[in-house]
């Protein structure tokens, strides 16, 4: 059945003439509405998805292909399109349709892939579980009682289960990565300015970066080779060469130096996956990669930095949606002073709400220097420490979340330990630099357990022929929920 394949055998098949786009796209659009239950989709349309189906299949008889001409792929509700609604997974974005296309949707367009749907996600990326959006809960595959992570997590469950070969996602403190490792997924999240944030709905400016969700690194390579890239509207882009990433996927890995933070490894990890962890660790010794320890002791303040500077960011960025322009505006209000009030209590979530009011304190006068000028102090402090650790190793190893899935409404009245469950992954937002989760095994629940790699800035191509390495001779990128085979 096609849906097993991943997505590079998806494209071998294609090319082949194994198989149409039309039946492809056909299969999978199945899988969606027999599996809805999942809630992994916002939205979707199948007669336009399935045209553009048909005009590949035409195209490729033509002898015309790109290099994902025909392949379906799903993109995180924040990506702007055309021709379906761009909701942030918030009630106040419910019926917007964007004037244009973001710039990672219109690359992977130009590439012939077919966007089959919208995936679920946190409202505007707050969250790391997929419960805060207006449209209800995403279930993860491998347990519907359990979360699939966030805020990515439409994208992740809709990969893991097998409804789409790959997708997009953004990740702001580890929203592809902590939701890639709950899923049993990979999930890359590039170096900062890497991929083009151009018609990427903003939640914290200076952190957010898109990104793939696939099964293995060799798909995210695939992916990334077309998203990546300079985009002269996007100001935060760098003008970098791009390597060509699927070349570099089979160098050995022999006497490169994986360094191990000692805090990486503590009581807040749980035994399962710490277990899951140094197994994976001890096959990269396998294939000839040495292990160091290496220190990063400020890593324990990014959860405080973090959460003083995305919410401060955010209040500044979510302060265009006041219901005069476009989204959601409240029915019944007498002033523009109330229009603005109500529209705003009534559009947005309660965890978005509450990063507005974070954000809005930090920044505030007589808090500015004792809370957001504090948090950049850190955040500079942070990247140091990985430049400094980088003298020492080529990559930084650890835990991608220190649990498995959690439960559906576990933690949502406790926004702290909801918070926490992305402690290993902020890091690297923080200093902008690549980092990538892998499935490493599972826990006595079948729950997946995600392993961090870590890289120095604009290194994706060594943290991909690094994963695909661990995946030549590993096959938990291989596993399928039961349910959905």
């Amino acid at each position: 059945m096609p849906y097993r394949q991943n997505l590079s055998s998806i494209v071998g098949m294609l090319n082949r003439n194994d198989i149409s786009s039309v039946e492809l796209v056909q299969c999978f659009l199945d899988r969606i509405q027999k599996h809805s239950d999942l809630n992994a989709f916002i939205s979707t349309d199948p007669e336009q998805t399935l045209k553009q189906a048909q005009l590949s299949d035409e195209a490729r008889a033509r002898g015309s292909s790109s290099d994902l001409s025909g392949v379906p792929i799903a993109h995180k509700d924040i990506f702007c399109t055309t021709h379906m609604a761009t909701t942030c997974g918030s009630r106040m974005l419910k019926d917007f349709i964007s004037p244009y296309n973001a710039t990672v949707v219109e690359l992977l367009s130009k590439s012939g892939a077919i966007l089959i749907g919208k995936t679920n996600m946190d409202e505007f990326a707050m969250g790391s579980s997929t419960e805060t959006s207006w449209f209800g809960p995403t279930r993860n595959p491998w347990h519907g009682d359990h979360v699939p992570g966030g805020s990515s997590g439409g994208s992740a469950a809709a990969v893991a289960a097998r409804l789409v070969p790959a997708a997009t996602g953004t990740d702001t403190g580890g929203s592809i990565r902590q939701p890639a490792a709950f899923c049993g997924l990979t999930g890359l999240k590039p170096s900062y300015g890497r991929i083009s944030r151009y018609g990427m709905i903003a939640y914290a400016s200076s952190l957010d970066q898109g990104g793939p969700i696939t099964q293995t690194a060799e798909d995210a390579a695939r992916l990334l080779q077309v998203m990546a890239g300079f985009d002269r509207r996007d100001a935060t882009s760098l003008n970098k060469q791009v390597p060509n990433y699927l070349d570099h996927l089979c160098t050995s890995i022999a006497g490169l130096r994986i360094g191990v933070p000692s805090n990486f490894v503590d009581d807040a990890v749980n035994s399962e996956v710490l277990d899951a962890i140094h197994d994976s660790l001890a096959e990269f010794e396998k294939l000839g990669a040495k292990l160091v320890e290496v220190s990063l002791p400020s890593s324990k303040a990014a959860i405080p930095c973090y959460y003083v500077i995305a919410p401060a960011e955010a209040s500044s960025n979510l302060s265009r949606f006041d219901g005069v322009r476009y989204g959601y505006r409240t029915d019944s209000f007498n002033d523009l002073d109330e229009l603005y009030k109500k529209t705003r209590s009534e559009g947005f979530g309660l965890e978005v709400k509450r990063r507005i009011m974070i954000g809005t304190f930090a920044l505030s006068s007589g808090y500015y220097d004792a809370y957001y000028r504090k948090a950049q102090q850190i955040r500079r402090l942070i990247s140091d420490e990985f430049e400094s650790a980088f003298k020492q190793c080529d990559y930084i190893a650890g835990p991608t979340s220190p649990t498995t899935a959690f439960g559906l409404g576990e933690k949502t009245n406790d926004p702290v330990s909801m918070y926490l469950s992305d402690i290993f992954t902020i890091s690297a937002n923080l200093a902008g630099i690549p980092a990538i989760s892998i499935p490493v095994g599972f826990d006595k629940l079948g729950l997946p357990v995600g392993l961090q790699l870590i890289g120095q800035s604009f290194d994706e191509q060594g943290l991909l022929n690094l994963a695909h390495s661990y995946q030549q001779v590993t096959n938990w990128h291989e596993v399928i929920p039961t349910e959905f085979t």
